[in-house]
């Protein structure tokens, strides 16, 4: 199938290089030229495993990139539309889908033969129905149905692993206003022949995403607050989780005696809180979307407070614990491991807390050091070198989960003094440091 990806972002430069990879003709649009021109030379332009050799190996084949949207529209059968749709004061930001939506409408005009329009943007039920479809209608002076077909196919990816996820995707959801729209949008994903594919409305298309992606977070929310609670009252968390996760129903035992650890219980672990260009903007979204029409949200809006305060149960105690001019080490930038994106990451929150309390900051992170100083900017000393970074720290603060970071214990052993460890990500036993505090650990147990 010959089709074309409007954003070449996270979800559409993936989206594009993995269904060009699996067989189709794809061409990505994105208005920065520069960016447009790095993508054909080769150069991708984010950090995601794999989607670099992904891109080679399709790229002058299969793969390209153009700023000439209506040239992409012409020449292929379906388009993706997967620009950012930005939370506001108030409600998600849609004027990219609306800019989009009016281009590629007024290509639409111009085109005798079938065109499918699918959003694969993260938008609220009710999107692609009266707000992208009135929109395609009016620039093209055609009618939705007969003349062309609109639909909403969400998507699951996680930063870091999202190539992976899409190439082997545990469902496929599809919306579309009729059948001929889902059969178009079907054959899109006809080469993922063992998954779920999810034939329904774009309404309902667009509230699963949500529904998702609020559930996950929410899990979240709600073990760190049980992990408060655990603290305040002498009891480990990440023991109370652990008695958890042995229910059969969230880790089922199998007939041979063998358990299975879902990878959903990693939602129910302590930390300092979620980040990402998903989970914050979704939940923030549908709970703004819940009062728009007249729903109570309490659980929503409680995801969302308990996230906000997290990061304080990480500074508190490192503050209350060093005088002022004080160095600490704060390790991780990103909001997760494997990604270089900091959008929403707990560090953003975390280092301002630190240097407000007249504590010195060196931030270090394997890979995302350059988009943290351009949120965070030149008061915090940024550090490459683990060892560099960890040198002479009165206090060490572990908020992204790298796996470089599994040897601390061996890094900081013969240090002395030995440094306070705030593990925002319960990553390590309190045993293994002369000074320890954690997420969801219990005050006191902590050593003094």
């Amino acid at each position: 199938m010959k089709l074309s990806v409007i954003g070449t972002g996270y979800v559409g430069l993936v989206s594009g290089v993995c269904l060009a990879h699996v067989g189709h003709d794809v061409v990505c649009v994105d208005i920065d030229e520069a960016k447009v021109a790095r993508i054909n030379r080769g150069d991708c332009p984010i950090h995601e495993d794999g989607l670099a050799e992904l891109m080679e190996g399709v790229l002058g084949n299969r793969f390209r990139a153009t700023t000439d949207l209506a040239e992409a529209v012409a020449s292929t059968e379906l388009t993706l539309v997967a620009v950012g749709t930005p939370f506001g004061e108030e409600r998600i930001d849609l004027g990219q889908i609306e800019a989009a939506a009016a281009a590629v409408g007024a290509e639409l005009a111009k085109k005798n033969s079938y065109h499918v329009v699918a959003v694969k943007s993260t938008v609220v039920p009710g999107t692609t129905e009266d707000v992208v479809l009135p929109i395609l209608e009016k620039e093209s002076g055609k009618t939705a149905g007969p003349d062309f077909g609109v639909g909403m196919n969400p998507e699951f990816l996680r930063e870091g692993v999202a190539v992976a996820d899409f190439l082997n995707p545990d469902r496929i959801v599809i919306g579309g206003i009729d059948e001929r729209t889902l059969d178009m949008m079907n054959g899109l994903y006809s080469l993922f022949p063992n998954t779920d594919v999810m034939r329904t409305t774009p309404r309902t298309a667009e509230m699963i995403k949500y529904t998702a992606n609020s559930l996950l977070a929410t899990l979240i929310s709600f073990s760190n607050e049980i992990a408060n609670m655990s603290a305040v009252v002498g009891v480990d968390s990440t023991d109370v989780m652990r008695g958890v996760h042995l229910d059969h129903r969230f880790s089922p035992i199998l007939a041979d005696g063998t358990r299975v650890r879902p990878a959903s219980l990693t939602y129910l672990e302590a930390g300092c809180g979620f980040g990402g260009s998903c989970f914050p903007k979704d939940v923030k979204a549908l709970a703004a979307y819940a009062r728009s029409v007249g729903v109570p949200a309490p659980i929503l809006e409680g995801a969302l407070q308990i996230n906000e305060d997290q990061p304080a149960k990480l500074v508190e105690p490192v503050v209350g614990a060093l005088a002022p001019g004080s160095k600490v080490t704060v390790l991780g930038a990103a909001f997760k491991p494997d990604t270089d994106d900091v959008r929403e990451s707990p560090t953003l929150r975390i280092v301002p807390a630190l240097l407000a309390a007249g504590l010195k900051v060196t931030l270090h992170d394997p890979i995302a050091l350059e988009n943290a100083a351009a949120e965070l900017g030149a008061d915090v000393i940024y550090e490459d070198d683990i060892d560099l970074a960890l040198l002479g720290a009165d206090a060490v603060v572990l908020v992204t989960k790298w796996g470089t970071y599994q040897d601390l214990p061996q890094k900081l052993a013969g240090v002395d003094p030995q440094p306070l460890v705030a593990d925002g990500r319960r990553m390590f036993g309190a045993d293994q440091f002369a000074r320890y505090v954690g997420i969801g650990y219990p005050q006191s147990a902590a050593p003094a």
